[in-house]
């Protein structure tokens, strides 16, 4: 996770001493409320969590209390950039600005989109059934993380908990039956607000089981359930590649529409 003003542009796995951002919170996903360190393995932002009891800790460089902005997930990894602009995420109820989201352009899509296309001869190449299991397997992660995914769409869609947990367990139920759908390619996807996490899953899931990888564009406002699920897949063993995360606005779909290596864009 970065301030949004002056980071430069950087790539999980790379020696995040550049950053001088590490963070610690209370409790799993936290950072979507407050901050949540960053890994030099690049994994793990959203679902860290660190023992009760110590203090917070902020490097002093990162002492601003502007509202931290969302990784985009590149490679099978969180991806940090530096866009343009942001788009304040807030609490429908409160008006609360809870995070920002990173308005991207061409750059981060070309980077999202060769990430898919070097992915995809080996992703179509495995049995289905060894895609089946690394989706199931994702399942159960989102399930062990119910209650957390939950809170984040309620935070940010406004939506009525138990909505949102009911939002949470068809995810579940989709990733552990994996329905196969019919193109192998490069698939970009635009999730919507109403359906932060299963508007986007219930498009990706038929196509990765069919040998396609993704790039998912989520709506600005709703940007973090489906990042943290995008955590779990790097958890659950996903090749990197294979499930991308791009955040940003009209002229990031606008990018996908028009990449060479995207094969069909679905909204």
């Amino acid at each position: 996770m970065f301030n949004a003003v002056g980071i430069p542009s950087l790539q999980a796995g790379e020696d995040v001493n550049i950053m001088r951002a590490a963070l610690f919170v209370s409790s799993p996903l936290e950072l979507l409320r407050a901050c949540v360190g960053y890994q030099k393995s690049g994994k793990n932002i959203l679902l860290r969590a660190r023992k009760q009891g110590k203090p917070q800790q902020r490097n002093v460089l990162m002492q601003s209390d502007d509202p931290l902005a969302i990784p985009l997930w590149i490679n099978g990894h969180a991806y940090l950039t530096l866009a343009p602009a942001f788009l304040d995420v807030r609490n429908p109820a409160s008006g609360e600005v809870l995070r920002r989201t990173p308005l991207c352009g061409a750059g981060e899509v070309k980077q999202a989109v060769v990430a898919a296309t070097d992915a995809l001869p080996a992703w179509a190449a495995q049995p289905s059934v060894a895609r089946a299991a690394l989706l199931a397997k994702v399942g159960e992660a989102v399930s062990a993380y119910a209650g957390h995914l939950a809170q984040l769409i309620v935070e940010e869609s406004g939506k009525d908990g138990a909505l949102a947990a009911a939002e949470v367990a068809d995810a579940v139920a989709l990733l552990r039956s994996a329905p196969t759908g019919d193109v192998s390619a490069v698939l970009a996807i635009v999730g919507n607000a109403q359906a932060p996490l299963l508007s986007s899953l219930r498009l990706a899931v038929p196509a990765l089981m069919a040998g396609s990888t993704v790039v998912i564009r989520p709506s600005p406002e709703t940007p973090s359930a489906i990042f943290a699920l995008a955590e779990l897949t790097g958890r659950c063993g996903f090749p990197g590649g294979v499930f991308n995360i791009l955040q940003g606005g009209d002229v990031a779909v606008d990018a996908l529409r028009a990449a060479a290596g995207v094969s069909l864009l679905i909204a």
